[in-house]
């Protein structure tokens, strides 16, 4: 994480951005648990678990919470721990056996600008993912709370025995499902031409980290992108909910929006440039997904 003060950042324009989002049932589930938030400045999946409705109803405050930065054009940290914590308390009032032991996952991307620099903050909790491809850079930007995570760090298995691991599924940390909820953060210069993705571990379950980078250096819109995530997750078994949200950014604090075959150059934001916001909106509740 970047050590910089975090104390006055701006919460008006100088990044744009388009994006996109699709989600599905899959194959097994009878319901969908995964939530989506795709709105500026947030960009959010969450993976709600426990039993009967009890994860769908998780993952849907957690989504109603963070929905109330999207009034704005950027956010801070700590409006973020802010949403996460108020998800938390009204998660943990949940009553009634549907509800008991419910929880989800949270991870994200959203915008931020300090010192007149664009920075995406990422924030992860759970085993949901955010992924970033930067030029020549493709990279797992957040880190699984997970068992599996846990053993490959000590060196006790591969990544390849990992995704067939009985305890996959089995997260260390989640919102409102156990002591620890507490969330790491990571800072990062935004570029103009960047991917970001947000998705459930039903997309990384079914397919390879090689074969999202594939997707996500198409030239194809966002939304075309989104689709054939989800559809590839759903033709490798599609045994779980899954959920993608694809976020680019086209012009950012001081540069003029990317152009193919060029290099960006130092301009002012021209204000009369049009974003179309290239969005879907999350399938009906009848998608499930456990962490």
């Amino acid at each position: 994480m970047i050590d910089r003060s975090l104390s006055d950042p701006d919460v008006h324009g100088t990044v744009r951005v388009v994006s996109a989002a699709a989600t599905h049932v899959g194959h097994v589930r009878a319901t969908n648990e995964d939530s989506i938030l795709n709105a500026t400045p947030v960009y959010l999946v969450a993976d709600g678990m426990g039993g009967h409705n009890a994860g769908e109803v998780a993952s849907a405050i957690a989504v109603e919470e963070f929905e109330k930065l999207t009034l704005q054009e950027n956010v801070t940290v700590e409006q973020l721990g802010e949403s996460l914590g108020s998800a938390a308390e009204r998660i943990a009032e949940l009553g009634g056996e549907g509800t008991q032991g419910a929880g989800t996952t949270v991870a994200l991307v959203a915008t931020m600008v300090l010192d007149g620099v664009a920075y995406w903050v990422v924030m992860n909790l759970g085993d949901s993912r955010v992924y970033r491809l930067s030029g020549d850079i493709f990279e797992q930007v957040s880190v699984d709370h997970s068992v599996v995570q846990e053993l490959m760090d000590r060196g006790d298995i591969t990544p390849e025995e990992a995704r067939v691991h009985p305890y996959r599924h089995m997260v260390t940390r989640a919102l409102g499902a156990g002591p620890d909820s507490d969330p790491d953060y990571w800072l990062i210069p935004v570029e103009v031409g960047d991917r970001m993705l947000v998705c459930s571990d039903g997309l990384t379950g079914e397919i390879s980290d090689a074969a999202i980078e594939r997707v996500l250096r198409s030239s194809s819109d966002l939304r075309t992108l989104s689709d054939d995530l989800v559809h590839q997750a759903l033709d490798g078994g599609g045994r779980d909910n899954v959920s993608v949200v694809l976020v680019e950014a086209v012009e950012v604090v001081g540069l003029a929006p990317a152009l193919e075959g060029t290099t960006a150059t130092a301009t002012s934001p021209d204000p009369e440039v049009e974003v179309d916001e290239d969005t879907l909106p999350r399938a009906g509740a009848d998608g499930t997904i456990g962490a």
